[in-house]
């Protein structure tokens, strides 16, 4: 899923945005899969393979993927162990008249669904206020991949089907952003996921995944990179590319420890697993397994894909 919780790979639910470690804090509730995407319509498909072994991203090195400021410091490392709500209370005094602030705690709190399916009438309410505080079409669009990405977590994790709702949106954002806009490697991505998990259409999701992975690459979208190559490694898996989907598992994983994602560091691990030869993969799978329980569960879907008897709480 997201990452949404894909069949062929553990890490298919997972949300997108900063990191950098924090102290012991760790989520109270539990915690699903999720993302969107729908295939794409007219955008232009980037003839891009994927990547070959890359260094890493130039932005790993940055305090922050959101940003440097003591709030965005802050912020990240809440997102970064799972603590959603906590994380979001921070911003809540900005985001009463600052739409990107309205935007981004809106986003915080769709992503706790995705990882917790818990959470919706709060990240609803969210959406709204910043819906309502949208002025140009970058916010407009923003809030319609926050809104299409709610949708579909809904209808991945089995809460109710959105799924026209999901390609609705969605497809508004298209309309609204721009080719280059810094939000549209996001939405790209979020179409994969459609095409993938609603539609079951691999090559749509590919040439989305594509697109996100050079808008992220361009736009220096550290953590993006980090699902963009999970999502093309979990379709080369599913082709049978095995040396291809190991790359991408491990280059996902590299970026998320590097950048101190510790909510998406369990799902990672389980992603190369499924890639990885018996002996890795379950030492792979038994460091995951001690994450999950570290996190509290979080994200519960994957207790589905851990062998070692660990159910969310």
């Amino acid at each position: 899923m997201a990452d949404t919780a894909m069949p062929e790979s553990a890490d298919s639910a997972d949300p997108v945005s900063s990191a950098d470690p924090v102290g012991s804090r760790v989520p109270a509730g539990t915690a699903d899969p999720v993302d969107s995407a729908d295939p794409v319509g007219s955008a232009v498909v980037v003839p891009l393979a994927v990547p070959a072994p890359a260094s890493a991203p130039e932005t790993g090195s940055l305090g922050t993927v959101e940003g440097d400021s003591p709030l965005d410091r802050a912020v990240w490392r809440l997102r970064s162990r799972g603590c959603w709500d906590d994380a979001a209370a921070l911003l809540e005094p900005h985001a009463v008249r600052h739409a990107p602030s309205a935007l981004r705690r809106a986003a915080l709190l769709v992503e706790r669904c995705m990882f917790t399916a818990a959470g919706w009438a709060g990240a609803e309410d969210a959406l709204r206020a910043a819906e309502a505080l949208a002025g140009d079409d970058d916010e407009r669009g923003g809030a319609a991949c926050e809104r299409g990405h709610l949708a579909y977590a809904a209808t991945v994790l089995g809460v109710r089907d959105r799924a026209d709702e999901a390609r609705s949106a969605l497809g508004r954002a298209a309309a609204l952003l721009a080719p280059t806009a810094a939000g549209r490697p996001l939405l790209d991505f979020r179409r994969g996921l459609m095409a993938e998990h609603v539609a079951d259409s691999p090559d749509a999701a590919r040439a989305a995944y594509r697109r996100a992975h050079a808008g992220a690459t361009a736009h220096g979208d550290t953590l993006l990179l980090s699902f963009t190559w999970r999502h093309l490694a979990g379709l080369a898996l599913r082709d049978g590319e095995l040396a291809e989907a190991r790359h991408g598992f491990a280059e996902s994983l590299r970026i998320r420890e590097e950048l101190g994602f510790l909510v998406g560091t369990a799902p990672a691990l389980v992603a190369l697993a499924d890639a990885a030869p018996d002996a890795d993969a379950d030492r792979l799978r038994a460091e995951a397994a001690r994450l999950f329980r570290l996190m509290g569960g979080v994200p519960t879907w994957l207790a589905d894909h851990l062998s070692t008897g660990v159910t969310a709480t």
